[in-house]
């Protein structure tokens, strides 16, 4: 009887990898660099949990490549973790700066923890003592945790203050994503949904998308997805159906957003809302809309529902929420993907600001981080666009391609020590 082997994350980030370095005509050399993490950490370390007993945790943290400057990316809380899904998001990372054009490699951290069954006090010793095992890596010249999934602002915050007190004085640059009364920046919160608005706004100016008012439906209502919804309506589009991991809620005239909001708060998702039709989430990515945001998990447009998808542009606000297997049936069908390396990288641009303001002491207005976001990240689409039209290829290899040779670039250059 044969047995049915699952792909591991690691293993598709390096397949799409792979596919980068085929298109740009990577050396063997280069690749076998590429290909693996620079540094794995594991640690195993107890926490008193409120009852007196003690549990041992297990968390991680990976760099994948630092040649282009110090590793950056987020850490997270999740009962299903493991190495190798940190392994392959700390190359994503790596990649996703690239693309946009930081000064930073990839990193990513995590616990395997349930945060919703830690209490508050239990999730700041939980919090202080894994930043203490990994405190060998980070720091703000080499390597800026952030905040991901099952983490917040007030984390950050603990992250920093314990990397503080080891060094005996405030070290504000050592993470981002912190509440701005320790450091954080302005416009932090919405960068992610913000820097997914104004490339949707940028890819329908290129597609010259006819329809007078442009609908949107949107997978998600987390940071991501809710940001997103209120500013698409604020330039003009009309969102007309939004979920959460329960059901999602139509109306081809337009949501009230304000009033959906209300109602999710009262009763706890938007299945339900009166002025809308309930629908399941795998019937709002088949809605006839011109834009498809998938703002919520993995693994979402496959190859089985990827023909039946009838919006024309795919704004990738969660991470692979497009399966690699739909790439070339969306492709194919003439549909535009703005790919999650590009699509929800408002968050680590924002990230880079926020650090650049710590480091120099110096803080900008929420205003003036709104117009060098747009700048940034409208840049690397165009880049990337180009790349995409020249080499014939879609969106997401052309992004890879030129991100992998932004860091083969620097690796090559930077040579072999000793």
């Amino acid at each position: 009887m044969a047995v049915e082997t699952r792909t591991s994350a690691f293993q598709t980030a390096q397949r799409r990898f792979d596919a980068a370095a085929d298109v740009i005509g990577l050396s063997d050399d280069a690749r076998a660099g590429l290909r693996e993490v620079k540094r794995e950490l594991t640690v195993h370390f107890p926490v008193r949990m409120d009852g007196g007993s003690v549990h041992v945790f297990t968390g991680w943290r990976v760099q994948h490549n630092i040649s282009r400057g110090p590793a950056k990316g987020g850490i997270r809380y999740h009962p299903n973790v493991d190495l190798d899904l940190v392994k392959a998001m700390a190359m994503l990372m790596t990649w996703k700066c690239a693309a946009v054009g930081l000064p930073y490699g990839g990193a990513k951290g995590a616990v395997a923890c349930d945060p919703s069954k830690l209490s508050l006090g239990e999730l700041e010793h939980l919090t202080r003592r894994y930043a203490t095992e990994i405190s060998i890596l980070i720091g703000p010249e080499k390597d800026i945790p952030a905040p991901d999934m099952g983490t917040n602002p007030q984390i950050m915050a603990w992250i920093m203050d314990t990397v503080s007190m080891h060094s005996g004085h405030s070290v504000t640059a050592s993470v981002t994503g912190k509440p701005v009364d320790v450091g954080g920046s302005e416009g932090r919160n919405e960068a992610p949904g913000r820097g997914a608005t104004y490339l949707t706004l940028e890819a329908l100016k290129y597609l010259h998308v006819e329809e007078e008012t442009p609908t949107v439906a949107i997978q998600g209502v987390g940071q991501v997805g809710r940001s997103a919804a209120r500013l698409l309506t604020e330039a003009g589009l009309r969102v007309v159906a939004v979920s959460d991991s329960r059901g999602a809620v139509y109306n081809a005239k337009g949501l009230d957003l304000a009033a959906l909001e209300e109602h999710r708060q009262v009763r706890g998702g938007v299945s339900g809302f009166k002025k809308a039709e309930n629908l399941s989430n795998e019937e709002l990515l088949e809605l006839p809309v011109t834009v498809l945001v998938p703002a919520a998990v993995q693994d979402q447009i496959t190859g089985e529902n990827a023909g039946r998808i009838r919006a024309r542009l795919i704004t990738e606000g969660a991470n692979a929420a497009v399966a690699p297997e739909a790439d070339p049936i969306l492709h194919d069908r003439g549909v535009f993907v703005i790919p999650d390396i590009i699509a929800n990288a408002g968050g680590v641009i924002v990230s880079y600001f926020e650090w650049v303001q710590d480091l120099q002491a110096f803080f900008w207005e929420e205003e003036e981080i709104n117009t060098k976001l747009h700048h940034v990240i409208t840049r690397a689409f165009y880049e990337i666009l180009h790349t995409s039209v020249n080499k014939r290829i879609d969106m997401r290899l052309a992004a890879y391609a030129l991100a992998v040779q932004r860091v083969a670039n620097a690796t090559t250059v930077r040579g072999i020590y000793p």
